[in-house]
């Protein structure tokens, strides 16, 4: 599969493929194994990693730069300022393309593509299973024409914006490897819980108190588990429906709590 990647009809457009990592030594080189053959630059930004990362990096790219951590949508950002290529992919570390995939994008960009990006579908692995429902079901935005395309500046579940366009979604699966093992998934989980409560207190929006994280947490277990079919995946696709339902919850609860210190401090303050 790789030599027919090789063989393919020169690309007409360059791909810049950028990546923001901090100590994935173990999931990193599987990541840029699935790009180097239809990469014309890798770009890496590591935020301080105290294992192999960048010593891995550097074997696929010259461009890695290792800075502080502003969360991930100002870190794709620096990193989509450095590409060159006129179009990019945007891939995390603990993700990697499948050889169709691969082959897909080559295709693409040997043609002339109408669209202004491209969704690939998620194929999450996890506790010795890769999902094809739930979360799996759904294709995230990564591979884009770089002109004009920017990240939104949240620090985590930021976004791809890019100019009014058509964007299609691609066959081929993009690997996520997102949990080393349970203790991993808890410490990830918590940290995105707690990064989520405190973006949106700083917005000024509300989450309806505890009944409203209560009821956000059982509607996205129904809609990871039943309308997105992940009781297809059987026992990891139950046990996945209710992380993603306890991170709701957390999430929404440390917005209340947020609110309630807030609450509780101009009450101290008006005595």
């Amino acid at each position: 599969m790789v030599d027919e990647i090789k063989n393919r009809t020169r690309r007409l457009y360059s791909l810049s493929v950028i990546i923001v990592a901090m100590n994935e030594e173990d999931r990193i080189g599987r990541c840029l194994d699935s790009v180097k053959e239809i990469a014309d630059e890798i770009i890496v930004f590591d935020s301080g990693s105290t294992d192999r990362t960048v010593d891995i990096a550097k074997i696929y790219t010259d461009k890695v730069f290792v800075t502080d951590w502003p969360g991930y949508g100002p870190q794709k950002q620096r990193a989509l300022e450095k590409a060159g290529g006129e179009w990019v992919l945007s891939i995390d570390a603990d993700e990697a393309l499948s050889e169709e995939l691969a082959v897909e994008i080559r295709n693409i960009l040997s043609g002339a593509p109408e669209e202004v990006g491209f969704k690939l579908p998620w194929a999450v692995t996890i506790f010795g299973k890769t999902l094809n429902y739930g979360r799996s079901a759904r294709a995230p935005l990564r591979l884009f024409r770089r002109q004009g395309a920017r990240f939104s500046p949240a620090k985590v579940h930021e976004k791809i914006l890019l100019p009014k366009g058509k964007v299609k979604k691609l066959k081929g699966r993009l690997f996520h490897y997102t949990h080393r093992d349970f203790e991993h998934t808890l410490l990830k989980n918590a940290d995105y819980a707690w990064l989520g409560a405190k973006e949106r207190y700083a917005a000024g929006k509300k989450g309806w108190g505890l009944p409203g994280a209560t009821f956000r947490a059982i509607w996205v277990f129904f809609q990871v588990y039943i309308i997105r079919g992940g009781f297809l995946d059987g026992s990891v696709g139950f046990l996945m429906a209710v992380i993603y339902s306890q991170v709701t919850f957390n999430k929404y609860a440390g917005l209340w709590t947020l609110y309630r210190q807030d609450k509780i401090d101009r009450a101290g303050r008006g005595r």
